[in-house]
């Protein structure tokens, strides 16, 4: 009877030294399965743009497929809330923007995550200026032109951006708050669908950014009154500042970041965040980013996390400051 409680006790600790180098190696060799990306937002916008440009660098680097998964809707936190909900194992990541990751802090009460909480800051990925965009068809040429008739015409303009809570949403009434114009506010799902509206003329104004509209400006489909960052951008040199143009101090600049859930492994995080950078650091993936109007954002997990909290504070003065509410 002593000789078969022995062996039985042999057998188990067989077993658990077999678990545990096969936990061992499964860290090793992560990853050993294809990653889901979850974009927040529907094909053709920025955020999805600046994804697909990663895409295949990240397979190269990490060995396996990195399948995008486009989750739109309520200005991005439906696709991040997806990603707080998924299994901390590193095989699914979330794209997150400046507006679910830290302006809905300020903006909305009844967040379904805390950015700060629920999530591990991976690395980031890149920033885009804004910009004020119209049909060619649009009479007037300049912010100039678009506030004096917003002023003759108190609420008759509509402006289309991605979705409410987002940086375009913010960067939108700043532009009613600091000219002290009444335009209609148009959320959309996302930078792409409201991009595709204006070409149609459905909307008159948009706020959009340079990844999703460019090829538009270039062709001559659309054409971009201003720029919402501090200085004029090198894809667009022709065009001025708000701050230029009408509105001096108007400053807006959106980016994105990869995230995971909280909870993932550390060294997965450092696996991710190493092949992320080093596919921002390549010259052709930075040339390619900046031909569609971005800039690479290439950060360790503690400087991104450290980015997001001082992002946080500085939307909250601007959300405080301006008045901004929650449409």
């Amino acid at each position: 009877m002593r000789l078969d409680l022995w062996a039985a006790f042999g057998f188990l600790l067989g077993l658990c030294a077999s678990a545990g180098a096969d936990v061992g190696a499964k860290a090793e060799t992560y990853p050993s399965k294809p990653i889901r990306l979850i974009v927040g937002f529907p094909p053709g916008g920025s955020s999805d743009i600046v994804a697909r440009a990663m895409q295949p660098h990240l397979e190269q680097l990490l060995g396996q497929p990195v399948v995008i998964d486009n989750r739109p809707g309520a200005g991005g936190i439906i696709g991040l809330q997806a990603v707080a909900k998924a299994t901390a194992d590193g095989y699914v990541i979330g794209l997150g923007a400046a507006g679910p990751l830290v302006i809905n802090v300020s903006l909305n009460e009844k967040m379904p995550f805390d950015p700060l909480v629920d999530f591990v800051p991976i690395s980031g990925l890149a920033m885009t200026p804004f910009l004020l965009a119209a049909p060619m068809s649009f009479a007037p040429d300049s912010l100039r032109d678009v506030i004096a008739l917003a002023r003759e015409r108190p609420g008759a303009l509509a402006i289309g951006y991605g979705g409410n809570g987002t940086a375009m949403h913010l960067t939108a009434q700043l532009l009613t708050h600091m000219a002290g114009i009444n335009l209609t506010l148009v959320p959309y799902r996302g930078t792409g669908p409201a991009t595709q509206d204006l070409l149609a003329g459905h909307i008159p104004l948009a706020i959009t950014d340079i990844p999703s509209s460019l090829s538009l400006i270039e062709s001559r489909q659309i054409k971009a009154l201003a720029v919402a960052s501090a200085s004029r951008v090198e894809t667009l040199p022709e065009v001025p500042t708000f701050s230029e143009a009408a509105l001096p101090g108007y400053e807006s600049v959106g980016w994105f970041g990869f995230v995971a859930p909280a909870g993932t492994p550390a060294d997965v995080i450092a696996k991710l965040n190493a092949a992320i950078v080093s596919a921002l650091k390549r010259p052709d993936v930075q040339e390619q980013i900046r031909k569609i109007g971005a800039e690479p954002m290439p950060m360790s997990p503690a400087e991104f996390s450290a980015f997001i909290r001082s992002e946080i504070g500085k939307w909250a003065k601007v959300v405080a400051q301006s008045g901004v509410k929650e449409q």
